[in-house]
């Protein structure tokens, strides 16, 4: 499904270059799509070269414009590949998505946590970011018009479990502010869009799981990942021309209070 594009406002992303990691399924696809749709020029990357590629050729098939590129944020080789394709390919770029991340589950001890989750979700899901930030920044400053969106999660603003993950998440919410300090007297906007629980593969096989979760959200329902690349798009576009370092929750109002507790003890 291609998203609409937002009645009146034209192609915002009209001659825009932009890249997107982990946008082979879910959020990462959305939100390409959805910057196509809107007259981007978007590079496809994910670590599963043949999802990247199914990805940009749904893109083209409506009638966008987009390449696949096979990308690991835990390389920085592939991670300053990418970006010189991106260059290379649409002779700009202007918006870059940090998508990509990593989410281990948590031991039942959390002193039986092993090392090794920990360092994959932080430098997939941290790291990542940052390196693709540190290798699209020059390209961002030239374009004039640069903006970089991070994908977080409430986990970096409440416990819902996952240490590393929401470690990370929180990280990633420092680092789109000091990041924004530093890029924005260069022109460079840098934002963080945390959504709640959102319908992605990652939710596959578990329906019953989705709909419990969704009876704890204000708004009836858990997020879609279209839902998200609206916030995405707002936020890469001209319309949050002078928003910088701040965090988006999109969350159906999950963080707004205990809505679960509330309605327990309404019963009581």
């Amino acid at each position: 499904m291609t998203p609409t594009q937002p009645t009146g406002t034209g192609p915002r992303f009209a001659g825009h270059g932009a890249l997107v990691t982990g946008a082979g399924q879910g959020i990462g696809a959305a939100t390409a799509r959805r910057l196509a749709a809107e007259g981007a020029r978007v590079l496809v990357t994910d670590l599963d070269g043949g999802r990247a590629a199914r990805t940009a050729e749904e893109i083209r098939e409506t009638g966008g414009a987009a390449e696949a590129f096979t990308c690991d944020v835990a390389d920085q080789d592939a991670v300053r590949a990418a970006v010189a394709r991106a260059v290379a390919a649409f002779g700009t770029l202007d918006v870059l998505v940090n998508n990509a991340y990593a989410c281990t589950g948590d031991a039942p001890l959390f002193e039986d946590e092993p090392d090794e989750s920990w360092q994959r979700d932080l430098d997939i899901s941290l790291t990542g970011p940052y390196r693709c930030a540190r290798a699209a920044l020059p390209h961002l400053v030239a374009s004039g018009r640069g903006a970089i969106v991070s994908i977080g999660s409430v986990n970096g603003e409440q416990s819902f479990g996952n240490h590393g993950y929401s470690a990370a998440k929180a990280g990633l919410a420092s680092l789109t502010r000091t990041l924004a300090a530093h890029a924005g007297p260069r022109g460079v906007r840098v934002n963080l869009v945390a959504p709640g629980t959102v319908r992605t593969d990652a939710w596959a096989g578990r329906d019953a799981h989705l709909a419990r979760a969704a009876a704890l959200y204000p708004l009836g329902r858990v997020g879609e990942p279209e839902d998200i690349a609206s916030a995405v798009a707002f936020l890469a576009s001209r319309d949050a021309a002078w928003i910088t370092g701040t965090t988006l929750i999109v969350d159906g109002g999950l963080t707004t209070s205990n809505y679960g507790f509330s309605q327990a003890i309404s019963e009581i």
